[in-house]
């Protein structure tokens, strides 16, 4: 009897809209513990100031409140909410879990019980592109959450559903193991393998923001900045 080699073993054959990857790592935590003091914006103009949600409003109550920390995707039929349980057995103290709902907000995909979860799973924070309810709960501290809307309405747990793969979220793309940040601004995905990079772009680009705030504070500005740009397209300044 021969045995065959692991290269050719057959993958796990998961039912049609189906699957469950493996929690990827993240950047190390030295890592997301730097992000946590960048601002988003700042972040997303590091990053050719194209990249990062839109459509999205945070229901924690508190506008300092930064999630930070490494994703967990979940994509779900919209109003269902199977596979995001099954990826609540599957976190790590300061994961966050980043939800493609398909922006339905018929039905919501959280709610307290969840959130209650959510705090004893120590999980750095929800991102959903999709609706959440109870709202009274998700304003009090210690979990932020950023979703697309809200409604009375529960959601449905009969699947399908996928988890840690690749997703769209309110029109960014996830990857298992990205740093997510999010702030009052919005909310970023940081690719794990580009991330020391970003934090060295991202701290550039404040140090050049805040010679520019000293100049707008002082009056000191150099016309030039503005009027060069003009000048090219043909304005007489």
């Amino acid at each position: 009897m021969t045995t065959q080699p692991a290269s050719a073993t057959p993958s796990r054959a998961w039912p049609p809209g189906y699957r469950i990857n493996p929690r990827a790592d993240g950047p190390p935590p030295a890592l997301v513990a730097a992000f946590r003091s960048m601002p988003v914006a700042a972040i997303g103009d590091a990053m050719s100031r194209n990249i990062g949600t839109y459509g999205l409003r945070q229901y924690h109550a508190r506008l300092d409140t930064v999630l930070c920390g490494p994703a967990v995707t979940v994509r779900v039929r919209p109003g269902d909410n199977l596979m995001i349980h099954k990826a609540l057995m599957m976190v790590q103290p300061g994961d966050v879990l980043v939800i493609d709902g398909g922006a339905d907000v018929t039905q919501a995909l959280v709610g307290g019980l969840m959130r209650t979860t959510c705090i004893a799973k120590q999980l750095g924070g929800l991102v959903i592109d999709g609706a959440v309810r109870d709202l009274v709960e998700w304003a009090e501290e210690g979990m932020p959450i950023f979703a697309r809307g809200h409604t009375h309405r529960g959601p449905s747990k009969d699947g399908p559903g996928e988890i840690n793969i690749p997703i769209s979220c309110a029109g960014m793309a996830v990857l298992p193991g990205d740093l997510i940040v999010g702030d009052a601004d919005g909310v970023i995905a940081v690719p794990a393998a580009e991330a020391e990079d970003v934090l060295r772009r991202t701290r550039a680009h404040l140090e050049r923001e805040a010679a520019i705030r000293e100049t707008n504070r002082t009056g000191t500005a150099d016309p030039e900045r503005f009027d060069a740009v003009l000048r090219a397209k043909g304005l007489p300044v």
